[in-house]
């Protein structure tokens, strides 16, 4: 117990020690570079302090609101199930001493809750939103966000009377995990559905999927359906990685066809261990998030202050600015060689557009480099100093209480006991090696026999940006990958085994297609992959096998 305590305070300290660096050193430079006017609106301390959040999305009727109550065991204020489209506002539902509904209006302005950013989306929304208070074993370490059904037609998403996909897309920013609900017999995305998913553009690792009412087709069909949800993913998500999808029936009635009996209860264990490992990644995924937003914070800046730089002394204001806002995509372009920006920092380019039309460039501030630097410090200090100060075994933490969960099976029970391989791996003491940058920053491991035939030349433009903002000289050190890889939230163990697979030449640092192996172990992992215990031999180099 005195470990757990020890655990808790310690990543307490860190989450204190994130809203003390936000405050003095970040926030100086989303002010003066009016970043939430862009993006989003500077963070509280409600927001660090919040519990993990899962986010449900969905079209009407996919038993949204039946597997919130499903995981709880029992009904919660507000809800409203039934075949036709019932929920038709937000609903955060957490824990509390009483059962009772706080209007969004409150919540909005509560310093406890972290839903004051919500306010920038009118009445209109607010009015629209609720919380759904309960006591529950089951919400002590989380909250669920419940989302109205996803219809489709121009005229349902007018009559809203606020922007859906907005307004989902701030709440995807700041979850921990985004379920996507789908029903095994509507399979059809419909066009706010489609305009919704491409908002959680950059939450990729948060979204996984859920195949749910499975037990009520056979299994030939179920197959079928499976590959027909595949096919229409694969149409909306612009991205070379596959979703992982549970399938299953999430609710307390008995299943309409045994044949699946055994496959639903692997994918239901699964799915709990996803949402077991919430509370305990809580720390690491705020960092994350947080590293995500200087990133991108940095880069607004730089544009930012480039406009401002192009625009005349007196004469031709608004002709420049308005031949700035057009040529856009050349001004991206001129800051991203200039910085050495990457390109996954840089905004949509019409939203964009479309913001900085409302603005007044002459008004914009000019590159103030203190203020750049300090974050950078930030980045590639204070960040990686966090990341060594939480608790060292993630494994040995305690999981949040499952108990009140029906018909599914606890902490205590062999389902949710770690694989045996990852059990063999000794915990590393230290976990990083500080100030070590010639040599592998999680430790060391059995070396593992490189094979033949390379097969990630498609993956090198995908990574081949971020590498040249990080390498010196064609490498990037230990150290540096340090700070890269902490940021996917990946425990210690993995990113250890991650960096031994990468580092093939064992020099301590990692050449391009070395950080293309490592970028896309991490990502597949991400996704819901497991480490694998050597490289497929397509995989190593040709250059690289050993002869």
């Amino acid at each position: 117990m005195a470990q757990v305590e020890e655990r808790d305070v310690a990543t307490m300290r860190v989450i204190d020690e994130l809203k003390r660096l936000y405050k003095t050193k970040i926030l100086p430079l989303e002010q003066t570079y009016r970043f939430d006017l862009f993006h989003s609106p500077p963070m509280t301390d409600a927001e660090f302090d919040a519990k993990p959040q899962v986010m449900l999305l969905g079209q009407y009727s996919v038993g949204k609101t039946s597997f919130i109550r499903y995981l709880l065991g029992k009904d919660f204020p507000g809800q409203r199930i039934g075949p036709e489209p019932t929920t038709d506002k937000f609903t955060a539902v957490f824990d509390g001493p009483d059962e009772r509904i706080i209007p969004g209006n409150a919540l909005a302005v509560s310093r406890d809750m972290p839903y004051r950013g919500l306010e920038r989306f009118g009445v209109a929304f607010l009015n629209r939103f609720e919380g759904s208070q309960l006591p529950c074993k089951a919400l002590k370490s989380i909250t669920l966000v419940d989302t109205p059904g996803v219809l489709s037609g121009e005229k349902q998403r007018l009559n809203r009377g606020y922007d859906f996909t907005l307004v989902c897309a701030w709440f995807a920013e700041r979850a921990d995990l985004i379920l996507m609900l789908f029903d095994a017999h509507k399979l059809d995305i419909s066009d706010e559905f489609k305009a919704t998913i491409q908002a959680l553009k950059g939450n990729d690792d948060k979204i996984r999927c859920i195949l749910n009412k499975a037990d009520q087709v056979d299994r030939q069909k179920l197959m079928r359906i499976y590959g027909a949800l595949m096919w229409s993913l694969g149409k909306v998500l612009s991205t070379p990685e596959v979703l992982r999808v549970y399938v299953g029936s999430f609710w307390d009635q008995p299943l309409h066809y045994q044949d699946n009996k055994e496959l639903f209860e692997m994918e239901e264990r699964d799915l709990m261990k996803d949402l077991k490992d919430l509370p305990r990644n809580s720390a690491v995924r705020k960092i994350n998030e947080l590293v995500k937003r200087v990133r991108i914070c940095k880069t607004h800046a730089y544009i930012i202050s480039y406009l401002k730089e192009q625009m005349p002394s007196f004469m031709g204001l608004a002709k420049k600015q308005t031949n700035l806002i057009d040529t856009l995509p050349q001004v991206f372009r001129s800051v991203l060689k200039k910085y050495n920006l990457a390109v996954g920092d840089f905004p949509d380019i019409v939203e964009f557009q479309s913001k900085l039309r409302e603005h007044d460039f002459s008004k914009f501030s000019i590159l103030k480099q203190k203020l750049i630097d300090v974050v950078e410090n930030v980045l590639g200090s204070d960040f990686p100093r966090l990341m060594e100060a939480l608790p060292r075994s993630i494994d040995a933490m305690p999981d949040p209480d499952l108990k009140a969960f029906p018909s599914l099976p606890t902490s205590n029970s062999p389902a949710f006991e770690a694989p045996t391989k990852q059990s063999s791996i000794p915990t590393m003491n230290p976990p990083f090696l500080p100030n070590d940058d010639d040599s592998n920053p999680w430790g060391d491991d059995t070396d593992n026999e490189p094979t033949n035939d390379w097969a990630l030349n498609e993956y090198v433009p995908t990574y081949q940006s971020q590498f040249q903002s990080l390498q010196k000289n064609g490498l990037i050190s230990g150290g540096a990958m340090k700070s890269v890889l902490s940021s996917s939230g990946l425990p210690n163990t993995v990113l250890r085994k991650i960096w031994e697979l990468s580092d093939i030449d064992k020099d301590g640092s990692l050449d391009l297609q070395e950080f293309v192996i490592a970028m896309f172990i991490t990502d597949m992992v991400k996704q819901g992959h497991e480490v694998p215990p050597q490289l497929d031999d397509a995989m190593i180099p040709p250059n690289k096998i050993k002869r």
